[in-house]
């Protein structure tokens, strides 16, 4: 039992440490390739090799219930945070990101206990308030002023990942836990076909190789082996365990985006990032009544 708590807390690190350089590496590959080849064209990829992995495996077809799960999965982590993400990434700084990118265990909690027909307490509702109004605060700080398009990008970003990551919980005890995110990522594949190869011209090969590197990165370890490593991870250790990696998350960004990027970081950014991790914890831990 020991063992597979250490084993569980390892792959999920693991996992988060390989979607904290998911902003980053987007931040790299969006200038030569566009939005729609980093924001979709990595589920294609990714596509390829789930198909080879589930016909080695000879894996069963999911049921319609399941089918409508995986709609809303796919939704959220194929489609739509990859996209928003890779367009917020064309004018905001990864440490920047990495700060509204925090909100996201809230928010998954928060969903969690929508679609778990679960009552929240007051103290994650102030928790959540205090969260969202610094985060809105410092977005609207560094943009002098008002909101930019690439912060309305990462919030919805949040809120579609939130529900994403909450109906994948759920729907990983009935189909298994890297099942759900390989299902998803051949049901959003098909729909990105066409966009994705009206999107690639020859200029893309001209690309450096850092910009490649980030591509296929995106498309093997974020969109694919990270979300492997990370419900491995709380399928050993315990959800409520491994979960508290998270909080680890907007800190491994901002260290990623000044080592990969040479972006500056402000004692401001390491402040709101504290509040907003210690806000999320107090939400995410709060009493729930049915």
């Amino acid at each position: 039992m020991e063992n597979n708590i250490k084993r569980g807390m390892l792959f999920g690190f693991i996992g988060i440490v390989c979607f904290s350089l998911t902003l980053p590496a987007t931040s790299i590959a969006v200038p030569y390739f566009g939005e729609t080849i980093v924001g979709l064209g990595r589920t294609v990829i990714a596509a390829i090799i789930v198909s080879i992995i589930f016909i080695s495996k000879k894996e069963l077809l999911p049921n319609k219930k399941q089918l409508k799960s995986l709609g809303i999965v796919a939704a959220g982590a194929v489609f739509a945070f990859p996209l928003l993400t890779t367009f917020a990434m064309k004018s905001l700084p990864v440490s920047h990101g990495a700060i509204e990118l925090a909100l996201l265990p809230l928010a998954t909690a928060g969903f969690a206990m929508w679609r778990g027909d679960e009552r929240p307490s007051k103290r994650y509702w102030i928790a959540s308030i205090i969260g969202s109004v610094a985060v809105l605060l410092y977005a609207v700080f560094l943009g002098l002023g008002q909101l930019q398009n690439g912060d309305v990008a990462l919030i919805a970003a949040v809120l579609t990942l939130g529900l994403s990551y909450a109906e994948g919980g759920k729907l990983s005890k009935e189909l298994g836990s890297w099942q759900v995110i390989a299902w998803a990522i051949l049901i959003g594949a098909p729909f990105f076909i066409v966009p994705v190869g009206l999107s690639i011209s020859v200029d893309m090969l001209k690309a450096p190789v850092e910009a490649w590197i980030s591509l296929l990165y995106l498309a093997v370890v974020s969109q694919f082996l990270a979300y492997v490593a990370w419900y491995g991870g709380m399928s050993l250790g315990g959800i409520a365990r491994v979960g508290q990696i998270q909080y680890l998350q907007p800190f491994l960004m901002i260290g990623f985006s000044v080592l990969f990027l040479g972006e500056s970081i402000t004692w401001l950014t390491i402040v709101l990032a504290i509040v907003v991790v210690i806000c999320v914890i107090i939400g995410k831990n709060a009493p729930v009544v049915r």
